[in-house]
């Protein structure tokens, strides 16, 4: 059964062992660990002991492949995702959450969809590559910052994360997009966007993607991965406030994940 979960992103600037208090607290299913800079979710044992005090599992572990953690794990993208999947298989996860190449890793980019193949063949882990985006400035034409595409439609890669602020910025139909990759789409990062330049990762329903269409369509669909809240909660203040917005982003996944 589908579960609903929270990425421990969605509490920054508070860390890691807040999100799964939080995720605890309002309801979540599970937890979705951004590896990043609190240096608490880079460590194996400190995650999988939250996991066990707060009683939630840990569906999926999103590898340290974004700008600000390009050091986090090292520099060499491969050896990330495999310390991704060490954490993964540690703590009962079987999705790992990966970004594609940024075009200056050339050399990365190059064997990029041939050796997500070979790492899921050799750890049966699900490497659930997500869209992106061109990057532009307000009102301006995209620069394509990322090899071999920001859409993973475009390649053959056996599992996918659709993500709706990252859609929302390339101005993509997410549902068209979730039509393509057909059953190659295992993980969701459901959240809101406008369409502006900005990766906004709204709370579901506060932007203009039909957050709450794309769900009925997963469900008509029989979508049966993880649907993971991915959202900003920067401006709320720590405790109820921030609460208030993760248990808002919850109710909306679950009143709208149903077959119309």
């Amino acid at each position: 059964m589908t579960r609903i979960g929270l990425s421990t992103s969605s509490v920054y600037p508070e860390g890691t062992a807040h999100a799964f208090a939080y995720a605890k607290s309002v309801g979540y299913d599970a937890v979705e660990v951004m590896v990043g800079i609190d240096a608490l979710s880079q460590q194996i044992t400190a995650v999988k002991q939250l996991a066990d005090h707060h009683e939630i599992p840990i569906s999926a572990v999103h590898a340290p492949c974004l700008l600000f953690t390009q050091r986090v794990w090292g520099t060499d993208p491969w050896g990330k995702l495999e310390r991704s999947a060490e954490m993964a298989e540690a703590v009962g996860a079987e999705v790992v959450v990966v970004h594609p190449p940024f075009r200056w890793q050339k050399e990365y980019a190059a064997t990029f969809v041939e050796g997500i193949a070979k790492l899921e063949a050799s750890t049966g882990l699900a490497y659930a590559v997500e869209n992106m985006y061109p990057w532009r400035a307000t009102g301006r034409r995209g620069m394509q910052m990322y090899l071999p595409h920001w859409d993973p439609s475009t390649e053959d890669y056996a599992n996918t994360t659709i993500d709706l602020s990252h859609a929302a910025i390339a101005h993509d139909d997410v549902i068209e997009m979730a039509k393509r990759l057909g059953s190659r789409l295992r993980h969701i990062h459901l959240t809101d966007g406008t369409g502006s330049a900005k990766d906004e990762h709204l709370v579901p329903g506060r932007g203009t993607m039909g957050a709450d269409r794309f769900l009925r369509h997963l469900a008509r669909t029989d979508f049966d991965g993880e649907i993971i809240l991915e959202i900003n909660t920067r401006k709320a203040s720590p405790g109820a406030p921030r609460e208030a917005e993760l248990r808002e982003a919850l109710e909306f996944a679950r009143r709208h994940f149903v077959a119309d």
